[in-house]
């Protein structure tokens, strides 16, 4: 009898075997149909001109455009040669707290897969116990007997029970805990993309910024200039007092622009150092204003919009892990439904004398089957299986959505990125005779032709669009960012 059931048991753990189907829907992955429509590109400007005055894009070889490449997308923050960039990108992907989180919570995932591959692995527990029994005469074990009874009970011994996995509950479960994994993994790299491209953004911003304090320095000095050679003039008695108070609410109203950029500075100088791990205020001597330097780079285009690419995209590659996850989970709901079958076994000693618990005799055991079946439940398991399809249906649709939003994205920031250059240039044409004006406003109120508010009207008017030139530089060059940004970030894990 003992071996019969040896070998029912034997057989009863392997109909556990992975061969076995499992109940729930195999997953598949979804395909995505994305449009193929034209590039919102504006193309890069020329010098000339269409009918409403608008800057033509070039055409043909005049389109000297680089096309974006894979290999563009990849390290993009090197393509600036800036040396200063590169390693703070190098160092935020290492000491970033945030990104560090991220990290810990894929290592949390990971071994939740253990976890969930242990149900699939017999569970052995162990005992130790000592206890004394009294019995008085009057309790129903000694009634009628007129004695008290005093026992002492030694045991020890492990048990063990192993779900033999028939309707392949267990294995959904694995199968929902290597996808949760997987998708932390992508979420973890969506991560990564996030934040170089913040350190790229915020580096940029605070160069941008840096030069526009430098444009406002620049034009106090040549606004101060101005007011005391006028306040000398009327200090000798032939200055214009009208002039010299124009003047100097001209130079005060350009030094009080300069306070708020210096603050956004520090700001922008802290913000890159908690990107990387530091404490605000340790990256001083990195970040200090670099003379002479251009991170405008050559102009980019795309031929079309990279669907590969928006497919490989970390967050897009996590949504469709995360529908994977809760596929298996819908099978593990309605394994529920399905009976249970179990392998138990017991062994151990016991002893009503300390000294003879370790003998022979002392000796118990047991092994059979055991089974389960949920008859009824008032609904639950049906229940809980609907909503976990429910749920599969909402993470089909987020994954969907995931590479619309992608999709959107590409084009938004392809579209910011070329427009912009129209911008630029005829901010460029703006500034040259913004400079022309300030010259010709001077020269005409010396000879007495104007007065001098032509002249602060063209002075302001200069700082304003000189600063403005500033900013749409650094414009382009985020929007270049958020362009490798949305095809990717440049990672390339699989």
């Amino acid at each position: 009898m003992k071996n019969q059931l040896i070998v029912v048991s034997a057989i009863a753990a392997c109909a556990g075997c992975s061969w076995l189907p499992c109940v729930g829907p195999d997953y598949e992955k979804p395909d995505v149909a994305l449009p193929e429509t034209a590039l919102p590109d504006a193309g890069l400007p020329t010098t000339n001109r269409n009918d409403v005055g608008e800057y033509k894009p070039a055409e043909g070889a005049d389109d000297y455009r680089e096309a974006v490449t894979t290999n563009d997308v990849r390290r993009w923050w090197t393509k600036f040669e800036d040396p200063v960039l590169t390693g703070l990108v190098d160092e935020a992907v290492t000491n970033n707290i945030s990104y560090r989180m991220a990290s810990e919570r894929l290592v949390a995932a990971r071994w939740r897969i253990l976890g969930a591959a242990a149900a699939n692995l017999p569970h052995i527990g162990s005992s130790l116990s000592a206890t004394r029994m009294e019995r008085g005469p009057n309790t129903s074990t000694m009634a009628g007997t007129g004695r008290t009874l005093h026992r002492d009970v030694f045991a020890g011994g492990f048990d063990a029970t192993w779900e033999i996995d028939i309707f392949g509950g267990v294995r959904r479960e694995v199968e929902a805990a290597v996808a949760t994994a997987q998708a932390q993994f992508w979420t973890l790299a969506d991560t990564w993309v996030t934040l170089t491209s913040e350190v790229g953004r915020n580096y940029i911003e605070l160069r941008t910024t840096q030069q526009r304090l430098d444009v406002a320095r620049t034009n106090l000095v040549l606004q101060t200039e101005t007011y005391d050679i006028l306040k000398s003039r009327l200090d000798s008695g032939i200055g214009d007092e009208l002039a010299v108070n124009q003047s100097k609410y001209i130079v005060d109203q350009t030094r009080a622009a300069i306070p708020p950029l210096l603050a956004q500075e520090e700001a922008l100088k802290n913000a890159l150092a908690i990107l990387v791990g530091a404490v605000p205020g340790d990256l001083e001597e990195e970040l200090a204003p670099v003379q002479g330097r251009d991170w405008l780079v050559a102009p980019r285009r795309l031929d079309a919009i990279p669907l590969d690419l928006i497919r490989a995209r970390p967050d897009v590659r996590a949504a469709e892990r995360e529908l994977a996850a809760q596929v298996a989970h819908v099978g593990v709901a309605e394994s529920l439904w399905y009976p249970k079958l179990y392998l138990n076994g017991q062994i151990g000693l016991e002893s009503t004398h300390s000294t003879k618990l370790f003998r022979r005799n002392s000796l118990y055991g047991s092994i059979g089957p055991s089974f389960s079946w949920p008859i009824f439940q008032g609904g639950n398991l049906v229940a809980n299986a609907k909503a976990e399809e429910a749920l599969m249906n909402e993470k089909a649709l987020a994954y969907e959505l995931a590479q619309e939003k992608a999709y959107g994205e590409v084009r938004d920031a392809y579209s910011a990125y070329t427009r912009e250059y129209h911008r630029y240039q005829s901010l460029q044409g703006a500034v040259k005779a913004a400079q022309d004006a300030v010259a010709i406003a001077k020269d005409l109120y010396k000879n007495g032709l104007r007065d001098f508010t032509a002249v602060i009207d063209a002075q302001r008017s200069l700082l304003t669009l000189e600063e403005a030139l500033v900013v749409s530089r650094g414009t382009i060059t985020t929007d270049l960012i958020a362009l490798y940004k949305s095809l990717g970030g440049g990672c390339t894990a699989d």
